[in-house]
């Protein structure tokens, strides 16, 4: 597996990721330990566990979750390349929620020390974790919004144009007529959603049949983005704003 360096990072071309410092990149890779492959559907931290290292989602889809002794799951939110994971566990003795990957992942891992020196020598990027970490909560808090509040169709049509926006930001050209990729299952939506598997299964058909959207072999098309977000009553556009690099 070829090691990419920060400064040779993919993801730092894109538009999406605010640009940094030549002694800023340089910082961050001497942070980062190695790099590291989990393949799809397997847990990249445990819930509990209390030695997880920080990581950088690099590529690839993960999620957050929780779950009940008697194994429902609640995901808390999606994880997709540029998201900075781990920082929960270092406020406290251990981690109070897993992460699982979806697709096959790449991830960049960093020192266990990182976050105190990036805080203590470059305050901006200490700063950007701060961001990053509010904005992870914001995902959270519109999750919660969805599953106390909104209707089935609300919960499903705000998660479509979240993730829709969320991946096509990360695609060098503007989505073509496939439109975006997305490996979610209906089990994923229905655990994300806090919706029976039946029920998602339902929503999903019943709003195609309208000719909101359409998933098909991995990809995701919102063919009514304007009715889409009528329906989802959304707050802004959800587009992601843009965000920091770790």
């Amino acid at each position: 597996m070829k090691v990419i360096a920060c400064t040779d990072c993919p993801l730092r071309a894109l538009p999406l990721f605010t640009p940094q410092s030549d002694s800023e990149l340089a910082l961050i890779e001497s942070l980062k330990k190695e790099q590291v492959a989990v393949e799809a559907d397997r847990t990249v931290i445990h819930e509990g566990q209390s030695n997880a290292p920080l990581y950088t989602l690099l590529s690839g889809w993960a999620f957050r979750f929780k779950t009940l002794s008697d194994g429902r799951r609640q995901i808390l939110n999606f994880l997709l390349p540029g998201d900075f994971i781990g920082v929960q566990q270092k406020m406290g003795d251990s981690i109070a929620h897993g992460v699982h990957a979806i697709t096959n992942v790449m991830l960049c891992v960093f020192r266990r020390d990182a976050l105190w020196e990036l805080h203590r020598s470059a305050p901006t990027l200490g700063f950007s974790v701060t961001w990053l970490t509010a904005h992870e909560e914001s995902l959270v808090d519109d999750n919660l919004l969805s599953v106390g509040r909104r209707s089935a169709e609300e919960r499903v049509a705000t998660l479509l144009i979240v993730l829709y926006k969320r991946a096509a930001a990360l695609l060098p050209d503007p989505p073509g007529d496939r439109g975006v990729p997305f490996p979610l299952t209906q089990q994923h939506i229905a655990d994300g959603l806090g919706l029976s598997l039946v029920h998602t299964n339902k929503t999903l058909r019943k709003l195609e049949a309208r000719g909101l959207h359409r998933i098909e072999d991995g990809w995701l098309r919102l063919l009514d983005v304007k009715a889409l977000a009528r329906l989802a009553d959304l707050y802004g556009d959800g587009k992601p704003a843009p965000r920091p690099l770790i």
